[in-house]
């Protein structure tokens, strides 16, 4: 039976490519982010065959380390897209969120403005940035005398809200620290991950602190490295003699926003600060699917309390039990590693979650890995993610990005080419 008109017509995610994570340094010294885009960028194309002149579009995500004024243009004229004609090329900054916001421009454009394939790239460097460099540009960031919040501002800021959620929903110091070490189990599969191998409850808690309610080990883990995705319409894969089944479909997404930074004490926070419940409402609607219906979730987790509000704004909790479903997740997978062989365990059966370790124990090239939720989705929904992390029978993803302290969160809804549209 042939798949729906919409599917026929739809706009999908074509290839992806990625870099290593802190590749070694060649002979001119470490990459620049720059460099690192291209090299992803070039590996997406190669991986469908294609080449710099097919594309018609490009997202460009600003880097840390090396910031450009206008990031897309900068990018596509070093790779010779520019100049040209019948092109748009575009730099989008909503912060971690922005691939996720990148790939919902991107299905814009094929949709909209008539450019049939877009890239979004997104690198940075800031591994090697010097350790008092990198703490003052982040801080930077999300610093105002409002926010009262000391350096390091950002991690100083996701503990507050890490505090208002113990404040208000009884949200335990363990449940937070379970976030890493349950991540740790996770990246532990992956071959490009930095984390090689899970770490106990004891090793997070027992690690350097860094603020009232979090530890070094519940830091997004920095790195160095590049990503892409190619965004394709059906009508291109026609032309180019694709078959009609390539790719993930985009069904659907959504956007919301809050505030750069939390209010100066934990009693002051309210609900409105964090943006990713209705980021998720509106994507769920869109895509005219539920909670139950994805079998894959990407969800940011720079620090453990971002993981526990997005598994509550996606609805794998309910409001307030995030750190509860954490738990029981986390001893789920301990019973099944003590019950089974390094073959037969299978975590993802248990937790469908950031199967690649997510920022806190893949990496996190500091705006870039919202890609990587984009890229395992990819895999997941392709069958390609290899037997150590394949889901079974996935059709359905979520990937999450957020930007900011819950400033921006951008969530898109992804399918199987065979899975239809709608659950409903």
């Amino acid at each position: 039976m042939p798949p729906p008109f919409r599917l026929m017509r739809s706009v999908r995610i074509i290839g992806t490519g990625m870099t290593r994570l802190n590749p070694p340094a060649g002979p001119r010294g470490h990459a620049t982010p720059t460099q690192l885009m291209q090299q992803a960028l070039q590996s997406a194309l190669d991986s469908v065959g294609l080449d710099v002149r097919d594309l018609k579009g490009l997202i460009a995500i600003p880097s840390l380390a090396e910031p450009h004024f206008m990031e897309a243009h900068y990018l596509a004229t070093q790779i010779g897209m520019l100049p040209g004609r019948s092109l748009i090329v575009r730099t989008v900054d909503t912060g971690g969120a922005g691939p996720v916001t990148g790939l919902l421009e991107a299905k814009r454009m094929v949709q909209m403005e008539g450019a049939d394939l877009v890239a979004v790239v997104a690198g940075d460097a800031v591994k090697n940035l010097p350790s008092d460099e990198f703490l003052r540009r982040a801080d930077q960031t999300c610093s105002h005398p409002e926010a009262n919040l000391p350096s390091p501002v950002i991690p100083h800021g996701y503990d507050r809200m890490a505090q208002y959620q113990m404040q208000r929903f009884g949200t335990t110091r363990e449940q937070l620290a379970m976030c890493s070490a349950l991540m740790s189990i996770m990246a532990s599969r992956h071959p490009y991950a930095l984390t090689k191998a899970p770490r106990t409850l004891a090793d997070v808690l027992g690690s350097a602190p860094v603020a009232p309610v979090t530890n070094l080990l519940e830091c997004a883990r920095r790195a160095d490295g590049g990503a892409a995705i190619l965004v394709a319409s059906s009508t291109f894969l026609e032309r180019k003699g694709l078959p009609r089944d390539t790719g993930t479909v985009i069904i659907g997404g959504g956007e919301a926003s809050g505030p750069l930074y939390p209010a100066k004490d934990p009693s002051l926070i309210t609900e409105e600060a964090f943006s990713c419940e209705e980021a998720a409402s509106i994507a769920y609607e869109e895509a005219q699917v539920g909670v139950k219906d994805i079998d894959f979730f990407g969800l940011y987790d720079c620090y453990p309390i971002c993981l526990i509000r997005a598994v509550e704004a996606v609805g794998l909790a309910p409001k307030g039990r995030g750190g509860a479903y954490i738990e029981l997740k986390y001893h789920e997978l301990l019973d099944a590693m003590r019950r089974s062989d390094a073959t037969s365990f299978r975590p993802q059966d248990i937790f469908p979650v950031n199967t690649h370790g997510g920022l806190l124990a893949f990496g996190a090239p500091w705006e870039v890995p919202a890609m990587y939720n984009i890229i395992e989705a990819h895999a997941q929904l392709t069958g390609t993610a290899g037997p150590q992390r394949q889901v079974r029978n996935a059709r359905r993803a979520l990937v999450y990005g957020n930007g900011g302290i819950f400033s921006h969160s951008s969530i898109a809804i992804l399918s199987s080419a065979t899975a239809g549209q709608s659950a409903h």
